[in-house]
């Protein structure tokens, strides 16, 4: 089967840089694709596409050897499992609060008899490759989020759940979870507390962290500290920060 690279890095304790993919086109994911990231992230639960986009973006990224991830809009078996058939090769799962929803985003990621995936993978199998149906279970990435209030009370109990995949940080909602505004990048001192604990409990796990972060500056940051895997930004956040400066400049 297909390896799942980005995943790889993980495990050999190298870290990755990636993108997120918020905007419904082809093109663009394809470019970002061929841009050199370890890992592009489709979101399905801000983003502004569906399911639909997905069947399209997710062979443009295939283009590469990049590693295809979703952001599903919840924890959600069926929706979970759909964009693991349409071929992503791991699957972030937002709003995680407890060691029983870690352990339901696990099982719906992972075929039987480790969990209960159902077996029909329609574009998974050809892009996956030959063994996919054996050796999914080890290439599939399920990465839950800790970005609420309970999420950060049940911390140790979500980072030890077996078959983590990887706990990705969204720091604008934990932000407004710990009474701060919705600012992910950001250097309060309670904000960068919490996000130090995330960080030092999956350590101590062997659980690849990640965070999102809102460009290079952060991700600077983030890298230096230690996470394994950071967003350096949005297609549409690249678009506009290159569309601005160019603008002020010309017109300078």
């Amino acid at each position: 089967m297909r390896q799942n690279l980005a995943l790889a890095k993980w495990r050999a304790g190298q870290q990755t840089i990636g993108a997120w993919l918020s905007l419904a086109n082809t093109h663009s994911a394809e470019l970002l694709a061929h841009a050199g990231f370890d890992w592009l992230c489709i979101d399905l639960q801000h983003g502004l596409l569906d399911y639909q986009d997905l069947l399209h973006m997710l062979p443009a990224i295939s283009t590469t050897d990049v590693t295809p991830i979703v952001r599903v809009a919840g924890n959600e078996p069926s929706q979970i499992m759909k964009v693991l058939d349409a071929g992503a090769m791991g699957v972030i799962v937002p709003l995680v609060n407890n060691r029983a929803e870690a352990a339901a985003a696990v099982a719906a990621c992972m075929y039987p008899p480790l969990g209960g995936r159902s077996f029909g993978p329609a574009r998974a199998a050809l892009y996956g490759g030959r063994g996919y149906a054996a050796e999914a279970n080890d290439q599939i990435a399920c990465i839950v989020m800790i970005e609420t209030r309970e999420g950060i009370d049940n911390l140790e109990e979500i980072v030890s759940t077996p078959g983590l995949g990887g706990v990705y940080i969204g720091p604008s909602d934990l932000a407004l979870s710990l009474g701060l505004p919705p600012l992910g990048d950001t250097d309060d001192p309670l904000h960068l507390e919490t996000v130090a604990r995330i960080l030092a409990a999956c350590k101590r796990q062997g659980v690849p962290v990640g965070i999102h972060t809102g460009g290079l500056a952060y991700t600077r940051i983030r890298v230096e500290a230690g996470f394994d895997f950071v967003t350096l930004g949005s297609d549409a956040g690249f678009m506009m920060r290159a569309a601005a400066a160019d603008l002020a400049a010309a017109r300078a």
